[in-house]
């Protein structure tokens, strides 16, 4: 289960593309959406099975006049996918995990490493955010050197931790940012996203544009992610 966890985004890109007939570079709206699946708990297999049947209605349309370039396209199949298996699960007891079932500490411990070597090398972050980035790399160092030596970590601890330092890294560089770039990655995300608005819940969509903005923004100022997922 761990490692299907881990594989999140790279399998939903490979199922994409290879339903797509083609390889294509998924956009930084298509990463956003994957992101908001994600943090929405949807499992893998319904968002892959969402991609299956999103893409079998397409193929049994008569007259195709676009080809397919979003993810968003199957948004509105991933959703419902994702409620049939909450349906199923119901009454369904989820036994915890609190280990890495067999993902070892070491490749955590070298992940956190790696990104605080990024952010203490980091040339384009705002000067302001220069000692918070510094701050960040030691609590990445830390975490990592408390990891070091133990056969398994506890993800969902590691992966609490990571987040909140995340969060508090994307508050300073979307404070740093001016209000013109921040308009213009908005107006950006509202162009990409326009064709599939219907597909979308208003609530949905806000919490698309905030993901896209927060790739925007790290791709910006080349800061790297630091959930596990990313790993």
């Amino acid at each position: 289960m761990a490692d299907e966890q881990f594989n999140y985004f790279s399998e939903i890109e490979e199922r994409f593309c290879v339903r797509r007939g083609t390889a294509v570079l998924l956009s930084t709206l298509d990463w956003a959406l994957i992101e908001t699946w994600k943090e929405a708990g949807i499992p893998l297999d319904a968002v892959l099975r969402g991609i299956d049947e999103a893409f079998d209605r397409y193929d049994a349309r008569p007259k195709k006049t676009r080809k397919v370039n979003s993810l968003a396209y199957c948004a509105q199949q991933v959703l419902a996918a994702a409620e049939e298996t909450r349906e199923s699960a119901v009454g369904a007891r989820r036994e915890p995990t609190d280990s890495a079932q067999g993902l070892e500490a070491a490749r955590i411990t070298a992940y956190l490493d790696q990104n605080a070597t990024a952010l203490e090398s980091s040339a384009l972050a705002p000067v302001s955010c220069r000692d918070l980035l510094t701050e960040t790399a030691g609590a990445l160092h830390t975490l990592a050197e408390g990891l070091k030596g133990t056969a398994s970590a506890s993800l969902e601890d590691v992966e609490r931790r990571l987040a909140v330092i995340e969060e508090k890294l994307f508050a300073a560089l979307l404070a740093a940012t001016t209000n013109e770039e921040l308009a213009g990655f908005r107006a950006q995300a509202e162009c990409e996203l326009a064709p599939y608005r219907r597909k979308m819940s208003g609530p949905q969509i806000e919490h698309l544009l905030r993901q896209y903005l927060q790739k925007r923004l790290l791709e910006r100022y080349r800061v790297p992610r630091l959930s596990l997922f990313y790993m």
